[in-house]
């Protein structure tokens, strides 16, 4: 006998039916499974294509010169001193820098000992951290396709791939500035967000201070207000609990820099830690009159012109994006759809990064931590050319932005194609750095060594130029057929793809450029030679031979090269004696003690000439070479 309940869940055959309520629980679990599927299958592509890019990095090749190698030192000196407060380089108090990148350093070599991918290791994660960060708030914007879309095009664009191929952490404050921007938009959507994600905006910030100094708290205060102001939505800024958020930001941010300044007090000719690193070299550094003066200025319009450059091959797709963004103020407190309201944020955040480097000191990759914002923004665009219609214009523009990349990979490929297929390789036994010209009046710039390149240097490169005009012409050809067909997401991943074959050129090309950067061949003939006792002297400032330092572990003695990054630290009284001039350097040299003398210039054969002692070259590479004042041993 069947139940009344029974009875009504049959139909006229007699088979059971399911209620409205069931059926609705079934559809919503179907669907989460699928969007859990979807995400699982975006988390792939995107740690595929950072494997495929950045993976290979962690290995090769050596470390450079001046800032890599200046900044792996203090971090293995962190580790050796057990202090991790003063950072140290060659032994002498190096103040310039906040500490969580060489915390972190020092960390991975606590595992892994001093290597390259030791080194590289914690910049490498934090490239992932910050594409799976763009993930996550480009999904919370305005759909998974443009988290994944975002994500891919800062892995594989050319300046987040430049820009950490030597140890500096700019890439690191587009991470806490995504992340920060992130636990904003979700606490301005809640109407009481939680003290956790109050408190997650204090840490964040504090750990932009610990990456960057101030200007980690000023890209985010600036942002949040900027947005505000913009929006007028005061009231919903009072849920973000300014007090408590700012009472986290300081338990996390102010312990490091109270023992920095209690540890590293005016002594001397120094007047501490409190004057060189908030006054010097952060205020004095914004209004261009830090000391010393060992950097250069970017352009202004070119500074903004190298935007296309970095974004690339995405540049198109970023500034038709920017059409997006409400450009009129009495929309933004108006009734602006979430995605504009996400667009504006967005736009902010970039130009608050870049706005306030125009008034400033100006190196090329100071934009990076811009560059999430314009991934995030062009992501969106192309997830939403992706959903239009066929006639939409997101689909027209997708177009002409495919024809506009065609144009420019077929220019590419035609130039660079020529130049691998009618440059002759370089001589046998050639020594790449004799075949380059030298304008040091360009290397302050970060990409000054580019323009000592000459046609015959070129020969050398003809693998990587052949991998860029072929991945240029099949990767921007395959884009413009897909987005010809409507199938713009294929044009996406297209262009991805392509810049897999040509970052992997670039890798390449560096190890090719590698001598001229670095000075590892250096090092490996002094480790050979050097025995307890000896005396290693490099020529001229620290920075030309920091990398001899690290793969050595040698302190070295310095020729007239008290200046720039080991200048303010030398006024300390424990900085150890290790600068020398022309008299003090003769003596060394002509003294009983066995003495290594590196030279990176054309000047070195004439210093060791003129010491009025026997010399001998133990090794030359380009104008890089290595002498003794007695034979080699071995």
């Amino acid at each position: 006998m069947k139940s009344l309940s029974e009875t009504k869940l049959e139909d006229n055959s007699g088979a059971p039916q399911v209620d409205s309520a069931t059926t609705s629980r079934l559809q919503n679990e179907l669907l989460s499974a699928s969007r859990s599927r979807r995400s699982f299958a975006y988390f792939a592509v995107i740690v595929m294509f950072w494997a495929l890019i950045y993976v290979p990095g962690l290995f090769a090749p050596p470390l450079l010169d001046d800032a890599d190698s200046i900044h792996a030192e203090a971090a293995r000196e962190m580790l050796l001193r057990h202090d991790y407060v003063t950072l140290h380089a060659n032994g002498i108090r190096y103040l310039d820098k906040a500490p969580l990148l060489y915390w972190l350093t020092a960390a991975s070599y606590s595992q892994f000992g001093f290597t390259e991918f030791a080194t590289r290791l914690p910049l490498t994660l934090f490239v992932l951290a910050l594409l799976l960060a763009c993930y996550a708030l480009g999904s919370e914007l305005a759909g998974n396709s443009a988290g994944l879309f975002a994500a891919l095009i800062l892995a594989t664009a050319v300046g987040p791939y430049l820009y950490t191929r030597f140890l500096i952490p700019d890439i690191v404050v587009g991470l806490w500035l995504t992340v920060t921007v992130k636990f904003l938009w979700t606490g301005l959507q809640e109407e009481a967000p939680s003290l956790l994600l109050c408190a997650g905006l204090g840490v964040v910030t504090a750990l932009d201070v610990l990456t960057k100094g101030l200007i980690g708290l000023v890209f985010p205060v600036g942002i949040i207000v900027l947005y505000v102001l913009a929006t007028g939505k005061y009231r919903q800024l009072l849920r973000l609990r300014p007090v408590f958020t700012t009472a986290v930001f300081l338990a996390v941010a102010a312990p490091w820099h109270i023992l920095a300044i209690l540890r590293n007090p005016p002594q001397g000719e120094s007047k501490g830690f409190f004057w060189f690193y908030f006054i010097n070299e952060q205020i004095n550094r914004y209004l261009n009159k830090r000391v010393p003066h060992d950097y250069n200025k970017v352009p202004f319009l070119l500074f903004w012109g190298l935007l296309l450059v970095w974004l690339l091959p995405w540049s198109p797709y970023a500034v038709a994006a920017l059409r997006k963004v409400p450009a009129r103020w009495r929309e933004w407190r108006g009734g602006l759809t979430e995605e504009r309201h996400a667009a504006l944020l967005l736009a902010i955040w970039a130009l608050v990064i870049l706005g306030f480097f125009s008034f400033s000191t100006r190196q090329e990759y100071y934009v990076l931590p811009a560059l999430p914002a314009f991934a995030l923004l062009a992501g969106m665009w192309l997830a939403k050319e992706e959903k239009s219609s066929l006639d939409s214009s997101e689909r027209r523009s997708g177009r002409v932005c495919g024809r506009i990349l065609l144009a420019s990979g077929i220019v590419i490929f035609l130039i660079a194609g020529a130049l691998a297929v009618t440059l002759p390789p370089l001589p046998p036994g050639t020594d790449f750095a004799d075949a380059l010209r030298k304008d040091s009046n360009l290397y302050t710039l970060s990409m000054g060594h580019l323009f000592d390149l000459t046609p015959k240097a070129l020969g050398a490169f003809r693998l990587p130029l052949a991998l860029t005009s072929l991945g240029f012409f099949a990767g921007t050809t395959l884009n413009w057929w897909f987005r010809k067909r409507n199938q713009a997401a294929k044009g996406n991943y297209a262009l991805a793809g392509m810049m897999v074959l040509v970052l992997c050129a670039v890798h390449l090309a560096l190890g090719i450029f590698y001598p001229v950067l670095g000075s590892k061949a250096l090092a490996d003939v002094v480790q050979r030679e050097y025995q307890s006792g000896d005396v290693l002297v490099c020529d001229g400032e620290y920075a030309n031979a920091s990398s001899v330092n690290f793969y050595t572990g040698i302190q070295l003695r310095i020729l007239n090269g008290r200046i720039n990054g080991l200048w303010y630290g030398s006024y300390f009284p424990d900085a150890p004696k290790v600068f020398d001039d022309d008299n003090s350097f003769q003596k060394l040299w002509r003294s009983p003690q066995r003495v290594f003398f590196l030279t990176f210039d054309a000047r070195g054969p004439e210093k060791v000439r003129t010491m009025g002692a026997p010399y001998y070259q133990l090794l030359r590479s380009g104008e890089k070479a290595v002498y003794s004042n007695q034979p080699a041993r071995r």
